[in-house]
């Protein structure tokens, strides 16, 4: 058992396009958490730009996470302090709470001795979050379609991506939180949408695959949830017209929102994260970054 255990997490960007709830990616931006064992009750350390926005009781949704994977093992909780180090913008449609609950989990696994495998892991981790599109590709990186099968049990597949497609993504100064992009949702759905949804979804695994370019713009296009909450997302087709007009692929909405994901070639992506900074900015919305973020292909780390 390990008494100090160093956990980082990436960014996640899920969804895709038409890949709702079951598709997702990690990026190249980190939070980190540190838990010691300690012979004092619960205490916390932060540091990051939103730290002050972050709970420091029991109410933390790194500490329940830590809790909920000892309470499946059988193990008392032990005693701990934990530091977050903040590098993913809260409520922004980056993952940030995945980054909570994946580390919280690795961490109780590393402290119990690591009673349970990755599988187990992602199992846990999507039973906290309820969904896997985000809380899978932080565990594990890279690209990753999260579905079940007809007994209700989890399948992972991960997917190729190609190295001339390069993600970009647009953080606006303002949030959406995740049960109004829920509420603005639709209950029932069209035969044409669902049809519609099945074939970008096949066709999106295969650009991503290839790079074929063609492919990517057909395949982003959804009707699931970004007609939707785009309407929660000012200035939205501004700045997707902008975008697509400089060159990229297309741009979709990352996670609920805010954060705007777009897909470019590599020689074009600087240039089209301007674009997405400067056309938001003439929509009276203050951009806090847009870059270039690589896809993060190793996933969540842990040293003890």
């Amino acid at each position: 058992m390990s008494d100090r255990v160093c956990v980082s997490v990436p960014a996640t960007t899920a969804n895709l396009g038409p890949g709702f709830d079951c598709l997702g990616a990690a990026l190249s931006r980190y939070n980190r958490f540190t838990f010691t064992r300690s012979t004092e009750p619960l205490t916390f350390s932060v540091v990051g730009a939103e730290r002050d926005r972050v709970p420091t009781d029991d109410s933390n949704l790194v500490y329940t996470a830590f809790c909920r994977l000892f309470e499946q093992v059988g193990q008392p909780v032990p005693p701990v302090h934990i530091e977050i180090e903040l590098g993913v913008p809260l409520a922004r449609g980056l993952g940030s709470s995945s980054t909570a609950i994946v580390g919280g989990i690795l961490a109780a696994n590393a402290i119990a001795g690591n009673p349970l495998s990755r599988d187990d892991l992602a199992q846990l981790a999507t039973a906290i979050e309820g969904h896997p599109d985000n809380v899978v590709p932080a565990l594990l990186g890279g690209c990753r379609l999260a579905t079940t099968d007809d007994r209700g049990q989890g399948v992972i597949c991960e997917l190729l991506w190609h190295p001339s497609i390069v993600p970009v993504v647009a953080i606006p100064d303002f949030e959406v939180s995740t049960a109004a992009a829920r509420q603005v949702l639709p209950q029932t759905y069209s035969r044409q949408d669902a049809i519609a949804t099945l074939g970008h979804v096949g066709l999106l695994v295969r650009a991503l695959e290839t790079g074929n370019g063609d492919w990517l713009r057909a395949a982003l296009g959804d009707r699931i949830h970004v007609p939707y909450r785009k309407t929660l997302i000012p200035g939205f087709d501004a700045v997707v017209a902008a975008a697509i007009s400089a060159g990229a692929y297309g741009v979709t909405i990352s996670g609920a929102g805010p954060t705007l994901l777009a897909l470019a070639a590599p020689e074009q992506a600087t240039a089209i994260a301007d674009v997405l900074r400067q056309t938001w900015k003439a929509q009276g919305i203050t951009v806090v970054d847009a870059a270039v973020v690589p896809l993060d292909t190793q996933g969540a780390t842990v040293e003890s």
